[in-house]
Formats: C-alpha cells, sequence, structure tokens
C-alpha cells in the first residue's frame, strides 16, 4: 500500500514545492493538492462535511491554482507523483485544460495522477456555465474529448458540452493511453457506476466512514462491468492508525493520503517527519 499526502494550498503557511520535495526525501509515494477556483459568497449548496453553506476551512477562498503549484512541486522532485485530490475539469476550457495536464506529465517524467470531482458547490460550477444536473454527463465528455487530445495524432470529438474538429495537440502524456483518473466523490451506487465507466478509481471523502464495506461494492461492480483487475482505492486518512490502515491494506485499498495541518512550513516539516516515522520510512 502506498503512503501520500495532500495539502490543502493556500496563500500562506508551507509553500507545495517545500512539502513535496520534504515528503519525497521522508519516503511518501505522492502528494496531492486540491482546486476550487473561487467560492461564491451566496450559496444554497451544503458542504458535505458542515452539513449546511459555512465552510469548515477559509482556505476554500485562498486555495492555489493546482497546476501551478503541482509545477513547483515537480521541479524541486524526481520520484513522488503528482496528483489532485480533487481537480474540478468542469471550470477549465477541457482543450487547454489537456495541454496542462499532457505538459505536467511530459515535464515530471510520467508522474501525474488525475483525481477529479464533479463539484459540490452548485453556485461555483455555475459561474463556470456547468448546469449542476448535468456535471456527471459533462465531466464524462471533458474527460473523453482530451484522452483524444492526449492519445490520437489528429484529435476529434462532438458531443454535448465538448466539440472540436481535427486538431493537432502536442505534448502527449508519458503515460499511456493517459493519466490515471480517479474519481474523488461518496460511496452511492451512481458514483461506483461512473467510476467503472469512466475512470481507474476511486478516492474516498473525507466523511467516508465504512471504506471496507464500499471497497467490496465496487470491486464487485467493477467485476460484474468485465473491468480486469480491480480499481484503485485512494483512501484519504485523519490522524495515524496502524489498526486501520492493516484493515484498509487487508481488504485492497491501493494507497492512504494523509493531509497536512494548517501550520507553519515548520510545524508541517516536523508533522510529516512523525508521520513517516510511524509508517517506517
Amino acid at each position: 500500500m502506498r503512503h501520500g499526502i495532500t495539502l490543502f494550498t493556500s496563500d500562506r503557511g508551507i509553500r507545495p514545492d517545500v512539502a513535496a520535495a520534504t515528503a519525497e526525501s521522508r519516503g511518501f509515494d505522492s502528494f496531492y493538492v486540491p482546486e476550487h477556483t473561487h467560492i461564491p459568497v451566496h450559496r444554497r449548496s451544503a458542504h458535505p462535511g458542515t452539513g449546511d453553506a459555512s465552510l469548515p476551512d477559509d482556505r476554500y477562498m485562498r486555495t492555489l491554482d493546482p497546476w501551478v503549484a503541482l509545477g513547483l512541486a515537480a521541479a524541486v522532485t524526481s520520484t513522488i507523483t503528482l496528483g489532485t485530490s480533487v481537480a474540478l475539469p468542469l471550470e477549465h476550457d477541457p482543450i487547454t485544460l489537456a495541454k496542462t495536464v499532457a505538459s505536467l506529465d511530459h515535464l515530471s517524467g510520467g508522474r501525474v495522477r488525475f483525481g477529479v470531482g464533479f463539484g459540490w458547490n452548485a453556485e461555483e460550477l455555475a459561474d463556470h456555465g456547468v448546469p449542476p444536473k448535468q456535471k456527471r454527463t459533462a465531466l464524462r465528455e471533458y474527460l473523453e474529448a482530451m484522452q483524444a487530445l492526449w492519445t490520437e495524432e489528429e484529435a476529434s470529438y462532438e458531443g454535448r458540452f465538448v466539440s472540436f474538429g481535427s486538431s493537432w495537440a502536442w505534448p502527449k502524456p508519458v503515460q499511456r493511453p493517459r493519466p490515471p483518473i480517479f474519481l474523488g466523490a461518496g460511496s452511492t451506487d451512481r458514483n461506483f457506476e461512473w467510476i467503472v465507466r469512466s475512470a481507474d478509481g476511486w478516492i474516498t471523502t473525507p466523511t467516508e466512514n465504512n471504506v471496507v464495506d464500499n471497497l467490496a461494492r465496487l470491486h464487485k461492480a467493477w467485476a460484474d462491468a468485465g473491468r480486469s483487475g480491480n480499481p484503485e482505492i485512494l483512501a484519504l486518512a485523519g490522524r495515524y492508525d496502524g489498526e486501520q490502515l492493516k484493515r484498509w491494506e487487508d481488504a485492497g485499498v491501493t494507497e492512504v493520503i494523509f493531509g497536512l495541518p494548517d501550520r507553519s512550513a515548520e510545524d508541517v516539516v516536523a508533522y510529516i517527519d512523525r508521520l513517516a516515522s510511524k509508517l517506517d520510512h
């Protein structure tokens, strides 16, 4: 089971390049960052963690651009994988985003792991012109269109939300046919069906409280759909819990991702050191 960290990047605290370089030097396998372009002040959308329009953390409104953050991380690391937990592709032009992801995968030597989400904040999505009730279909089309640009010499795509004629687009990602895609979402049947059709695995939500049983449900859906092997399972963890990690590994979790505290750079480095010592890195 791989061990990674996720940094809720913001315009304060530790920089993503410092955090990623520290994590790599301490033996961690992966480094993740989230995404929000902005947070509308007036919202009806309930945050999954609070259950209402309040935010659990003011970093939601201070989040750094994930691709700039990961570019900085790529420049000071060589082995750690670089991912999003999660990115919101629907808040971008898919042609431009395909170029960004491919460029990072090219320059990092094939280290991108593309965690995506539908987006819980309907008002945020609406500001980008996304109909909230159609975000599942739209995200599927965006990813299909991006894969065409990543894999075809002359790419084209025709869909409801994305459409472009025969086009050239380089660089292609180092990873073939594309960087792995993971959906960060709740453990519903509908979400698992989406993963089975359009992704390589699942990122659990911070509020997921039954990883083992729900992982088994996803494995069954995966097998029933005729997909080979097993989906990757990226489980978000809070504090270190050795017994929980053992249960997760036995159940088939492929990677556990630990969150970092919102503290000074010195404190975060010390936190990474303590966590690494517990994991025997």
